[in-house]
Order: C-alpha cells, then sequence, then structure tokens
C-alpha cells in the first residue's frame, strides 16, 4: 500500500509513520507546490495526505488507484470535491483540532486592536506619555462583536467574547436562529452584520459565495470605527481592497491571519498599512494543536484504507 504526504508544514511525521505503520504502508513525503508535482508524486498511491498541494480536476484524473484524501486542516478549497466524488474518491478534512487555538487567537487579534495596543506601545517607547487616546476607545460591554458564521469556532470566539461583556450577534444562514437565541446570540441578516458590527470576525468556508465577500464596496458599508479579524480563509477578504479602506479611515482597524497568497507577498499593500495587525497564518497553532492534527488526519486514512466509518467525509 501507498500513501503519499503531498506538503505539510511539520518539523517531522514520525506520527504518521507510526500510525500508517499498522497498514504496512510506504510513506512517502514530498513538497509539492504544483499540479504536475502532486500527479508525479501521487499518481500511484492509494492514500493522500494534503496541506495546500492543488488537488484539482487535472491531478484526480491523474491518479491511478486513490481510495481517501485527507486534507491537514479544515478548509478544502484546495481539493476539487466534486471531481472526486465522480470519481469515488472520499475527501476528509480534520475540523477540530485546533478549534480553541483558533479562538484565541481571534479574541487576542479583537482585544489588542480594541485597546489599541501596538500604537500605545509605540507611543510609549518613543517617549510618548498619553493617558487617553487619539482616536476613542469604546467599552467593550458597548461593542456589538459579530461573527460571520455560526460553526464551531464561531462559537469558540462568542464564548470568549461573552466573558469580556460584548454585545454577542452571528450571521449565518445555515444555522436555525433559534440555535443562536439558546446561546444568547442575536440572529443577524447580512445587511445587519454589515451595519451593526463593531468586531466582525470571519468564520466562513472559501466558496463561490464567499469569495471577496468583504470588498470595498461592502466596508463602506461598515461602521466607521469596526474592526475586522479573519482567521477563516484569506479570499473571503479582498485585501488589496481591505489595504484601501484601512487607509482612507473607511474602516478603523484589521486582524489578519489569512490571506490569498502565502507568504504574503512583499509588494502587498497591506504590509505598509498602520492599523493593521498581521500575523503568519499561525492561529491554529500549539504544540498539542500539531499532534492532534497529524494524528487525526493519518488516523482518518487508515480507516479509509481498511473500509471503517469515516470520521470527516466531507464529499459525501
Amino acid at each position: 500500500m501507498k500513501v503519499v504526504i503531498t506538503d505539510h508544514v511539520f518539523n517531522n511525521v514520525e506520527t504518521e509513520r507510526k500510525i500508517l505503520s499498522t497498514l504496512d504502508a510506504d510513506c512517502l513525503i514530498h513538497n509539492c507546490r504544483t499540479e504536475d508535482e502532486v500527479i508525479s508524486a501521487a499518481k500511484d498511491a492509494e492514500g493522500i495526505l494534503v496541506t495546500f498541494a492543488p488537488v484539482t480536476e487535472k491531478v484526480l484524473n491523474n491518479l491511478n488507484d486513490c481510495k481517501i484524501i485527507v486534507r491537514y486542516g479544515i478548509g478544502t478549497d484546495n481539493i476539487d470535491l466534486k471531481t472526486a466524488k465522480a470519481k469515488g474518491i472520499k475527501v476528509c478534512n480534520v475540523p477540530d483540532y485546533g478549534i480553541d487555538e483558533v479562538a484565541d487567537h481571534a479574541m487576542a487579534l479583537a482585544l489588542t486592536l480594541v485597546r489599541q495596543l501596538p500604537w500605545i506601545e509605540k507611543q510609549v517607547k518613543s517617549g510618548i506619555w498619553n493617558t487617553t487616546t487619539q482616536n476613542p476607545i469604546l467599552a467593550c460591554k458597548d461593542m456589538q462583536f459579530v461573527t460571520m458564521g455560526f460553526g464551531r469556532i464561531a462559537k469558540a470566539v462568542s464564548d470568549r467574547a461573552k466573558a469580556f461583556g460584548f454585545q454577542l450577534a452571528a450571521y449565518d444562514p445555515f444555522v436555525n436562529q433559534s440555535v443562536m437565541t439558546n446561546q444568547g446570540i442575536i440572529p443577524l441578516t447580512f445587511e445587519e452584520a454589515i451595519r451593526n458590527a463593531d468586531i466582525m470576525s470571519l468564520h466562513l468556508p472559501l466558496n463561490n459565495a464567499t469569495h471577496h465577500l468583504i470588498c470595498y464596496e461592502i466596508m463602506q458599508k461598515m461602521k466607521k470605527n469596526v474592526i475586522i479579524i479573519n482567521t477563516s480563509r484569506g479570499a473571503v477578504i479582498n485585501t488589496v481592497e481591505l489595504a484601501r479602506a484601512l487607509n482612507e479611515g473607511i474602516i478603523s482597524a484589521a486582524g489578519i491571519d489569512v490571506f490569498e497568497e502565502e507568504p504574503l507577498p512583499d509588494g502587498h499593500p497591506l504590509r505598509t498599512v498602520e492599523n493593521v495587525i498581521l500575523t503568519s497564518h499561525i492561529a491554529w497553532y500549539s504544540e498539542a494543536s500539531i499532534h492532534r492534527l497529524q494524528q487525526s488526519a493519518a488516523e482518518e486514512i487508515v480507516r479509509g484504507l481498511t473500509n471503517q466509518p469515516l470520521k470527516n467525509l466531507v464529499n459525501i
């Protein structure tokens, strides 16, 4: 049996090797970035573990024996789910390995920007001592914290925001409003979320409906004091237009952990914006989450190749 890891971000893959050894499988490690590299590495594989490498229609049509593909992580937008299903290839993700870590990171970005800490620290280090700020700081209890989406991570973020006294609201057309209200969350329409949010934390999958959902036109409808947080998928925001909106004072600030192109290109306009915090797609990370991710992904491969029930099948 042959299992291929097309690409990964870990120090080592000993966890996967140990788990896959129960199959007496060859585990081959690659650093694929292109379709052709994936095809060359995985054309005869029965199981594939993938992080960012493209698993497109072209790739899938060149896989001879593949039975299961597991994505290291939650999002599967780099995998053509429709073609995989048509070819009888099961695709799974690992949706629960870093819920707390991502929620903590989103909340850390939000609180840092609410309290304007980067700019206050910069002033202090340069010898300026002010006990008030040029731009008003609102009390948490006077701010509406809106999650765009109300899945597992969004719920965890809302739990954290509740502890700080924020007014909680959410937009998610796929979740029954009673689920939100039972947890003290105000359900909003998309337009209400855009117009009312003081903090908007994005927790949306990337698909045709959400690609560049947050664009300059939408940001013009937001409050000028709004803070946007994105720890979901990079292309949910048009980041070039985000930089423009921040520079023009259309919105107040942003905390961004995920980007359409990673690493963030040197010439990207966000790099020169003052009122933004940029982090390197690191929200998911802790020592514990790494182990959970690697273990869960490898165990799903084993289940898929031994005809056991799968835990996280996404192309049903």
